[in-house]
């Protein structure tokens, strides 16, 4: 089969005819460097005007331009042409338009969106390096590739959303991550700078009162700004705290007992006691080596402060097991008084702050127990991966287009190479 004959079989383009093909070789009898194919136009039709996309006959032809396309067996396939200048009654006369290329770009929409697809699986240094183009190359394939995706996605019915944020570079940076939680439709729908009342604020404006009204469901931290928008903006949804977070903010208060602990002991000269359990105390047991399970076994039969607050830590984890709200509230209750009455500082700090999320911390079993913020965790986590990945980005513009890519679900253009 003729490569000509090949293309027009995976790639036809309308109202365009692939000609004659040669290859550029170093020397006779070795693999080709290029593939070059002479593309002409259909003289059954009439070229159309770039600027207004009418029909017109042509004027005369622009000098011939290579275009990158797809390589063929690891060979670049370059693809030459001669555009046509279109007389349109309108316009006067204009470059005619490419549909296969973007505006002046020498790389053809197939190859960016083949570029695209492997975008999503290397990094994009490894892409570039893979098939032969320059890094941005592959970053405008990308921004191709997300552009068309966002243009062209579905965000109605969406009833379940997450709410979290993504640090990044050096200092307090922050992007406000929104996420659809909806089942079998998880996805990341919007990216704002820093982590802010007015950040989420703009998210609902972007949206609109259809989206706000349409919601079920918001997960969320306990980051005061973001409960007071929600409870704003979308006050008919329910608003659920993140397990994980709550979870992680009894850890650190055990974490802080343990260190004040720690440095009264060492004054003491008796810091051996609490030497090597700082991880014994945070991890849920299940999770524990051998080794931890055996060291926290000595530490539970000591007299610590640090072991009481681990405790009353591995109490609250019953608060997640009651199936019904009413129940659950007076469990909350009850643990949150047993704390109060300790001596713990740290701990009543963390009581104090459950008390007042009283509320708040009821919905996730008003919502069946289906939602939680660990959905969005685990994208976030996708999201920092990405970030490792590529050794961190220059831009924040480039920045947001590589999680958009990786966590938007976006739909993507058809063409007619398809990955397996």
């Amino acid at each position: 089969m003729r490569i000509a004959t090949l293309l027009n079989q995976v790639h036809p383009l309308k109202g365009f005819v692939y000609g004659e093909v040669d290859f550029d070789s170093s020397g006779e009898g070795k693999k080709p460097e290029v593939i070059r194919v002479r593309l002409r136009e259909d003289r059954r039709m009439r070229g159309r005007c770039g600027k207004c996309g009418k029909p017109g006959p042509c004027h005369d032809h622009l000098p011939e331009r290579a275009f990158r396309f797809v390589p063929l067996w690891g060979i670049p396939v370059l693809l030459y042409y001669a555009a046509r200048r279109i007389r349109c009654p309108a316009c006067g006369v204009k470059a005619e338009r490419l549909e296969w290329v973007r505006g002046k770009s020498p790389v053809t929409l197939a190859l960016s969106c083949f570029l695209g697809r492997w975008a999503e699986e290397m990094s994009w240094d490894r892409v570039a390096r893979m098939f032969a183009v320059s890094w941005h190359i592959v970053s405008d394939s990308v921004g191709y590739v997300v552009s068309w995706g966002m243009a062209h996605r579905d965000v109605s019915g969406v009833t379940a959303m997450g709410v979290d944020e993504l640090s990044y570079g050096r200092g307090q940076k922050y992007l406000t991550l929104v996420y659809q939680l909806d089942p079998g439709k998880r996805r990341l729908l919007w990216i704002g700078l820093d982590r802010t009342k007015e950040t989420l604020g703009r998210f609902f404006i972007r949206f609109g009162k259809e989206f706000s009204t349409g919601l079920r469901f918001v997960c969320s931290d306990m980051w005061r700004p973001y409960l007071d928008v929600i409870a704003e903006r979308s006050p008919k949804a329910l608003n659920i705290l993140d397990r994980f977070h709550v979870m992680k903010h009894l850890g650190e208060a055990i974490d802080e007992t343990r260190r004040e602990e720690f440095r009264r002991l060492k004054a003491e000269k008796r810091e051996d006691c609490l030497v090597h359990s700082r991880w014994c105390f945070l991890k849920r047991p299940e999770n524990l080596t051998d080794k931890q399970g055996l060291r926290l076994r000595e530490l539970l039969a000591m007299n610590l402060r640090s072991v009481k607050a681990y405790l009353m830590k591995e109490e609250f984890q019953q608060f997640w097991e009651y199936t019904y709200a009413a129940s659950a509230g007076k469990f909350l209750s009850s643990w949150c008084r047993m704390v109060m009455r300790s001596r713990l500082e740290p701990m009543k700090k963390k009581a104090r702050m459950l008390r007042s999320h009283h509320d708040l911390l009821l919905n996730w079993f008003k919502a069946g127990k289906e939602y939680n913020n660990g959905i969005t965790e685990g994208l976030n986590n996708k999201g920092r991966t990405r970030i490792k990945l590529a050794y961190g980005y220059r831009t924040t513009k480039t920045l947001m287009l590589a999680l958009f890519h990786q966590l938007g679900n976006l739909p993507r253009p058809e063409l007619c190479h398809r990955f397996v």
